[in-house]
């Protein structure tokens, strides 16, 4: 039986990440589930970086199927949780189901993965103080409020936890993980 990924997003999330995430677990053999507040298509989002711009761009991204909501996520039948970026973890942080699964898949060491602005769910979960991790450069700052430490890398492994900075992150992060998880 192929060992499955939790895949936690909602209305924008960043679809390149959703996707890509999906897509390269599949290929590995894995069996991804995505995870929303309701099962249902969800919004996702496109982020760009535009040299006109201050910060990123937002563009309107692909829908994409939820396969289970939170209420019915059982963290023993997964190895390991991925936490997407886009806006989505802006409003997640908040759900004590979002965070009550994160903190549960920490209690039972299994992996944590998180990507771009979804370490504002592992902060909010309390998971960050004394840890190395990455992520967006315009969250640095909650993440170094939170007792972390923050690395300008692509990708950073510190014990469970794999954490990259955006979707442009994608090699870096993918050869971690997979590195990591055939140890």
């Amino acid at each position: 039986m192929a060992k499955k990924l939790l895949i936690i997003t909602d209305d924008s999330g960043e679809s390149q990440e959703i996707y890509y995430a999906k897509h390269r677990f599949l290929e590995a053999g894995w069996k991804p589930l995505i995870a929303a507040t309701k099962k249902r298509a969800v919004h996702g989002v496109l982020h760009d970086f535009d040299p006109d711009w201050n910060t990123y761009v937002e563009k309107p991204g692909y829908r994409i199927e939820v396969d289970l909501t939170f209420n019915q996520v059982k963290v023993r039948d997964f190895a390991a949780v991925l936490l997407i970026g886009g806006r989505a973890p802006e409003f997640l942080r908040h759900d004590p189901q979002v965070l009550r699964i994160v903190r549960e898949f920490d209690r039972q060491k299994k992996w944590i993965f998180s990507i771009c602005h979804g370490i504002q769910i592992l902060i909010a979960a309390g998971l960050c103080r004394g840890r190395k991790l990455t992520c967006y450069c315009n969250v640095r700052l909650e993440l170094e409020h939170a007792g972390a430490t923050w690395v300008n890398r692509q990708s950073v492994v510190d014990g469970r936890i794999i954490s990259a900075q955006t979707w442009e992150s994608h090699p870096e992060f993918y050869r971690d993980i997979f590195r990591q998880l055939s140890k």
